[in-house]
């Protein structure tokens, strides 16, 4: 077995910009980091709502495997049949269920999961997670709650197989919020990386328990307008305190994201790096 595993994040793909910012500038990183596993998140992928069947074949000949997701995965109505039939699309695993009758079992009605597995040679299991906050955002049900569950659930397989790595993805805008998760699963999973706020933080960590942490990854797509957003249109939202219809800003990309390295024996972190291709331009000759 390989003593490291190579976990690339692609932090929120954002409209037209975006996908042709990973086309551009992921087969070079997969190539040069020596890659294992790639992980996008694509909840704005779709002009800046939502992911579409042919977003999903794009990036995956780009050579993202995982797809995560968070509250925009659900703005357009596709997206139930997308999530029944692609595996290895995400969404996040906290939304709420429901009981039986006689109250004695829960299941969610909607379709997905929150989680996949995916098999490398020569490595264990990479198991992707993705979870969504609450601060801010819907009233659904408790992260921190829903994690206990689904790690205890995860250790019960593993009885049966190999330990797995583990990278979350926690969709929250409050990055308080990020970081109590994060400390809360410190050294029970090997990563955990913050996405939705579209701006890469500048935090990147290993927490005392081997855990690896980065609060946002940042946003791949155009930064010319406001986190993806045409500017004039985001004005009019300030400005006037109205609803506006969403229009992805489309130009110049920047691929962000985090490059993850994980030790296969004791399934904890050794490095966290931050990627940005390319980067901002901050002086003028």
């Amino acid at each position: 077995m390989k003593a490291l595993a190579r976990i690339l994040f692609v932090g929120d793909v954002v409209g037209e910009s975006g996908l042709k910012a990973v086309e551009c500038e992921l087969p070079n990183l997969l190539h040069e980091h020596g890659v294992d596993l790639c992980v996008a998140n694509v909840e704005n992928a779709w002009e800046g709502k939502s992911v579409s069947a042919e977003i999903l074949k794009r990036l995956r000949t780009a050579g993202v495997r995982i797809f995560t997701g968070g509250n925009h995965t659900w703005d357009r109505f596709q997206i139930h049949n997308l999530l029944k039939n692609e595996p290895g699309l995400l969404r996040p695993l906290n939304y709420p269920r429901i009981s039986d009758p006689e109250g004695t079992k829960w299941a969610s009605p909607l379709a997905g999961c929150g989680w996949t597995a995916h098999m490398a040679p020569d490595l264990p299991p990479l198991v992707v997670m993705n979870v969504q906050g609450r601060v801010f955002m819907a009233p659904i049900d408790c992260p921190f709650r829903r994690m206990d569950e689904e790690l205890a659930a995860l250790a019960r397989m593993a009885e049966r197989t190999q330990p797995p790595l583990i990278l979350v993805d926690v969709h929250a805008e409050a990055s308080a919020e990020k970081i109590a998760l994060a400390r809360y699963l410190d050294g029970r999973v090997a990563a955990v990386v913050g996405t939705h706020t579209h701006v890469q933080s500048a935090d990147e960590r290993l927490l005392p328990g081997g855990t690896a942490f980065l609060t946002d990854a940042g946003m791949t797509g155009c930064h010319e307008g406001v986190i993806g957003m045409k500017t004039e249109v985001a004005l009019r939202r300030f400005l006037l305190q109205t609803p506006q219809k969403y229009e992805s800003v489309e130009g110049s990309a920047q691929l962000e994201g985090v490059l993850l390295t994980l030790d296969t024996a004791t399934r904890k972190a050794r490095a966290i790096e931050r990627i940005r291709r390319p980067d901002f331009v901050r002086e003028t000759a």
